[in-house]
């Protein structure tokens, strides 16, 4: 894990041998990661990757396994897709007048054996503290495929007292209790932001433990149109997930059916954008 923070927000630790995802995330001397809370799905990729801050699924596959259309081997999509474990070749690295800004490439083997490269931008404001992650995923292999992506953010429960909550214009009535739903846990997903909108915003706050501040993520819309929310509480896991994604919670086949798997074509790129902060 590398460390990376600019004069103000958050201290990141990034992990150069998973696509450079967070890892640890303090606010202060707290760490917001939830470390080992998290449950077993038994694929050791994700199990190290669930412990950070922030992991990226994709690009071929998001959510659980699912056969790849056309095999007759039975080989399935892997546990929230082929990118964890990929490591990343840092380019670029440096803090000036206050900014943080870091650069990197991931090149990935796809489960189908297409290849991409994933081109990451990582930075942080020195004055607000805002951090913003810009990707752009090119097809570089030579068969078209249909292009996933979520960022799964976790946040340890155990920081959250009664007073937090979800809040957002995607939501039912604009807000609910971060432990909605029934115990110990549960999922949704929802479109991401009214027509026309370019960016959707959801907050998470206040937090006692990080003295009453509030995460405010914000991520595009054209290519990220669905917020997921993930939470589980059951034993060891206490952790909850704030999730923008690509796609909707349905399975591939019926995506396929709809029209919603569109294709990259070799040589073509697709970008996402996700920003936050605590305020």
């Amino acid at each position: 894990m590398k460390a990376f923070s600019a004069s103000a927000g958050p201290r990141l630790f990034l992990d150069e041998g998973s696509v450079l995802d967070v890892g640890s995330c303090f606010v202060g001397a707290v760490d917001l990661a939830p470390g080992r809370a998290i449950p077993d799905d038994g694929d050791p990729r994700i199990d190290h990757s669930l412990q950070g801050f922030l992991f990226t699924c994709g690009p071929d596959h998001v959510r659980h396994p699912e056969p790849i259309s056309g095999r007759k081997d039975g080989k399935k999509y892997p546990l929230h897709g082929s990118f964890s474990s990929h490591p990343a070749e840092i380019l670029f690295w440096d803090v000036q007048e206050g900014d943080a800004e870091c650069r990197a490439r991931v090149p990935v083997v796809l489960a189908d054996g297409g290849r991409a490269l994933l081109e990451r931008h990582w930075r942080i404001d020195g004055k607000s503290g805002e951090v913003c992650l810009s990707d752009r995923l090119t097809n570089t292999g030579t068969s078209p495929f249909p292009p996933v992506q979520m960022y799964h953010m976790n946040i340890g429960a155990w920081l959250f007292d009664g007073e937090v909550r979800l809040t957002g214009q995607m939501l039912e009535n604009g807000s609910l209790p971060w432990n909605f739903g029934e115990d110990p846990g549960g999922v949704f997903c929802v479109p991401a932001a009214r027509q026309g909108e370019a960016w959707a915003e959801v907050c998470l706050g206040p937090i006692a433990a990080i003295g009453g501040l509030t995460l405010k993520v914000k991520f595009r819309t054209d290519t990220l149109p669905w917020l997921q929310v993930w939470r589980n509480q059951e034993a060891p896991a206490h952790v909850l997930g704030i999730e923008p994604v690509s796609h909707r919670w349905v399975n591939r086949e019926e995506l396929a059916e709809r029209g919603e798997m569109k294709p990259l074509k070799p040589g073509k790129s697709i970008e996402y954008g996700l920003r936050f902060c605590f305020a």
